[in-house]
């Protein structure tokens, strides 16, 4: 018999439809957990596998969606076991030996750190509890599904290969401007999964197949593997106290079929979707051509919300973060100034790169552990994806296990000892590799002998299955001053891999003009010469004007700017140099700069007359930044709680408290809070600046201690009866205690009365509940019965990823919070009416 290996990708295959709403029409009461009808009532859940094979699905689910320790502790296993048990029987009573088991895995519930307290090890672990116990019970697959964090799905994945051989699909949960929850879009993801080697990626829940369309057209753009596509049936309503969906099986296989010819090679359905639905999208879509997932050329380098395309045009790796040459960074490194090296990048963001290149080794530090807490870091308050940059083995793999997103590594070369270390890793976890043409012979003095390098490489690359378009190859450039030929060496190095190969390159630019006179004259002329060969990415200095105009400008001539809009955009209140200098001497101003001399930063000062005036060693300690009036406010808005922290340290010795609230923290979350409305900055950095404030609220507190601190209102936050996933209401109640709210957090899975006593004991006016599964809705619709009934004043609000305006009116909330600003900014409305 065929494994699902042999079919996927190479003919039709369907999945099965909604479980819980299934289970809801046979019994499942509102707030009862779907997975322990495994134990409890296993007859509704041998039919409901039952239906769906007989409707003719090749994949069906096994009833273990939130089956993992948080919610089902030491049972869990015992649920999972059962589960497939009733699945097996299922096969054999269809006769349908030819259907595959896929064990279910749900996200857990919880955010992963930094935006929440699960650990990424402990998030690991918690899935290989599942996959361990679906592997010992006979599951054919793994499917992990409902992913709203691409960093929750690697953790997942990881479970998944590191303790079994099955094959693995995964499938999000995008909105419908094709964002996950914490900002990964379609193209990050999609480079993310693949590079992580999974079987077919795709998107299922949240939306009906009408509002996939577009994200599913974006999806099958890029992936070279198997599309899986499995919407609701439609958007969820409520019709006299049930949840319905009124998406049909007619309507529902219209969409499809359009879906199916956008390349998709796996059709389901998600919530709402009945055998029904199955039974017809089958018959019509089994009759179409069916296209093979064909390779796409693009190379993708990503963070968890940003993918950046290699190979399109030239790419800026900014360089500032490693410790060659820069002995204020080497301090940084000794002294754990964390906080420089995080201003570091976010300088580098700031002047144009597209990609920071991290290295953090210097022999009397622990580099493993070091490199672990800067990528960890920066993720923190940059969404430009990293370069890891390191010899040491170890500090490469703890980077790329705990990497959120699809990082470049630099690097492999060609010695066989170095390659049998580097491509095991980048096969396992995925990345663009950096391949140096170089090998136990050194760094050829010829073009030939580099391309001899680069095509073992290649072939290397092709034994660990590591795609050839994810290989970037770094040609070398050695300085001018001591071989007048490497620079045309280099070139031609550069147009070689480009012609034979169709290849990707890299230069670390700087290294042309060691030991010359005006090097960024060299550097800037020969990083044109280079982008004119087609180089992939130039390692430079984003903060070098002279490289930064070359870039621009050759972007600009070669037709790699359109309309020349990136041009005009930097340099439209462009003033000549000429009229630069002329107007320093005029105005009488010094022309300062620094240089480095001995490994030691020096400054020096020209005066009007065009004299050196001073000279001297800079040795003095420096902060990682100037304290002065705004920068609170920038250390909010980019996330830098250690800054902020130390900041109103210095502002409260010649400011008001309040003040600083009013005219730093607040309008400093302000403009997050817009940027994640207008969908520029996205839920990590949203909750990074929200703990940098909070940082900072608790710093003014203690000044404050024995004054009266004002409060603007009590609310209570509540995850409803029967629903363990708080990730929605936590991420409400950080943002709501910054705008100075006291949340009183009920907590999971509460109780309607407990949300309505609580309400009246306190006083409250305003309830936010939340809800993730449509089988939970029911509570939160008996929950606002109630408070009417004995708290009529108290606004609610209500959210969760099933949630709608529509179905929020249908069970008379007062406002549908679509996140967690729209939430605060409700809020605010409620209590500045009541005043």
């Amino acid at each position: 018999m065929k494994t699902l290996k042999d079919k996927l990708g190479k003919q039709w295959l369907f999945c099965d439809g909604g479980s819980g709403t299934i289970l809801q029409q046979m019994g499942l009461k509102g707030g009862e957990l779907p997975e322990t009808w495994n134990l409890i009532n296993p007859d509704a859940v041998f039919e409901l596998y039952k239906g769906y094979l007989e409707a003719g699905c090749d994949i069906f689910n096994t009833n273990t969606f939130g089956a993992n320790r948080f919610k089902f502790g030491n049972d869990t296993e015992k649920i999972i076991l059962s589960s497939i048990e009733l699945a097996k029987k299922a096969r054999v009573a269809t006769n349908r030996e030819d259907a595959f088991i896929a064990l279910d895995i749900g996200p857990t519930g919880k955010l992963l750190q930094p935006m929440g307290d699960l650990n990424f090890d402990e998030a690991v672990d918690v899935f290989s509890e599942i996959v361990k116990a679906g592997v010992k019970g006979g599951a054919d697959l793994i499917l992990i599904e409902t992913m709203s964090d691409a960093y929750e799905a690697k953790a997942a994945v990881i479970a998944a290969k590191e303790n079994s051989e099955l094959p693995v699909i995964v499938t999000n949960v995008y909105d419908l401007n094709g964002r996950l929850l914490t900002g990964g879009n379609v193209e990050s993801t999609v480079a993310m999964l693949e590079g992580l080697k999974v079987d077919a990626l795709g998107l299922n829940c949240s939306l009906g197949p009408e509002q996939m369309l577009p994200i599913v057209e974006r999806i099958t753009a890029v992936a070279s593997i198997p599309v899986v596509v499995n919407p609701n049936a439609g958007l969820p309503k409520v019709v006299d106290g049930k949840t319905v969906f009124d998406v049909g099986p007619e309507e529902f296989t219209k969409y499809m079929v359009q879906i199916a010819n956008l390349g998709v090679h796996v059709l389901g359905g998600c919530c709402g979707t009945t055998p029904a639905h199955i039974s017809l999208l089958k018959k019509t879509v089994e009759k179409l051509p069916f296209t093979p997932p064909t390779n796409k050329d693009v190379c993708f380098v990503t963070s968890y919300s940003t993918a950046v395309e290699i190979g399109k045009k030239t790419v800026v790796i900014g360089e500032r973060i490693n410790p060659t040459g820069k002995s204020r960074f080497k301090q940084a490194l000794r002294e754990n100034d964390i906080p420089y090296i995080l201003n570091e990048g976010l300088k580098q963001e700031e002047q144009g790169a597209d990609i920071l290149d991290v290295n953090v080794g210097l022999p009397e530090i622990n580099e493993p552990e070091m490199m672990e807490t800067v990528i960890k870091r920066l993720q923190e308050v940059t969404s430009l994806p990293l370069q890891i940059d390191t010899t040491d083995i170890t500090a490469l793999e703890r980077a790329m296990r705990i990497y959120n997103g699809k990082p470049m590594i630099n690097s492999v070369n060609g010695k066989q000892e170095n390659i049998e270390a580097v491509m095991p890793l980048v096969a396992k976890y995925g990345g663009v590799l950096v391949a140096l043409a170089l090998d136990e012979r050194g760094i050829p003095d010829n073009t030939e002998e580099r391309i001899e390098i680069a095509q073992k490489l290649y072939e290397a690359a092709d034994k660990y299955g590591i795609p050839r378009k994810d290989i970037v190859i770094d040609c070398l450039c050695m300085t001018i001053s001591s071989d007048t030929t490497s620079a045309v060496t280099t070139l031609n190095t550069l147009r070689q891999v480009k012609d034979k190969f169709n290849g990707k390159t890299i230069l670390g630019v700087s290294n042309i003009s060691f030991g010359l006179p005006a090097r960024e004259l060299v550097n800037s002329t020969f990083l044109t010469m280079a982008m004119n060969e087609g180089l992939s990415c130039a390692i430079i200095n984003p903060g070098n004007e002279a490289m930064m105009r070359a870039f621009y400008t050759s972007n600009a001539l070669l037709n790699k700017d359109e309309q020349c809009l990136e041009f005009i955009g930097k340099y439209g209140d462009y003033t000549p140099i000429a009229k630069q200098n002329a107007t320093d001497i005029l105005d009488g101003k010094n022309i300062t700069g620094t240089f480095i001399l001995d490994g030691k930063e020096r400054t020096f000062v020209i005066n009007p007359d065009g004299e050196l005036q001073t000279q001297k060693e800079d040795s003095s300690p420096k902060k990682s930044e100037a304290v002065g009036k705004g920068a609170l406010s920038t250390a909010v808005e980019k996330g830098m709680k250690e800054k902020a922290v130390e900041v109103t340290k210095e502002e409260l010795k010649s400011r008001d408290s309040l003040d600083i609230i009013n005219n730093e923290l607040i309008p400093a979350l302000d403009v997050v809070g817009k940027g994640f409305e207008a969908g520029t900055l996205f839920l990590p950095q949203l909750l990074m600046s929200a703990d940098a404030a909070k940082a900072a609220f608790e710093v003014i507190k203690s000044s404050m201690s024995g004054q009266e601190q004002q409060i603007k209102a009590k609310v209570i936050l509540a995850t409803v009866k029967g629903d363990i996933h708080d990730i929605g209401k936590n991420i409400v109640k950080v943002m709501l205690e910054n705008y100075g709210y006291e949340v009183i957090d009920l907590g999971k899975d509460v109780m309607p009365e407990t949300i309505v006593d609580t309400a009246v004991k306190e006083n409250i006016m305003l309830v936010g509940l939340s809800a993730l599964m449509t089988t939970t809705v029911v509570s939160m619709e008996e929950t606002i019965k109630q408070l009417r009934d004995k708290k009529p004043d108290c606004k609610v609000c209500v959210g969760g990823a099933v949630m709608t305006q529509e179905y929020s009116d249908a069970i008379g909330a007062d406002f549908y919070g679509k996140d967690a600003m729209a939430t605060v900014r409700y809020a605010d409305s409620v209590f500045t009416e009541k005043q």
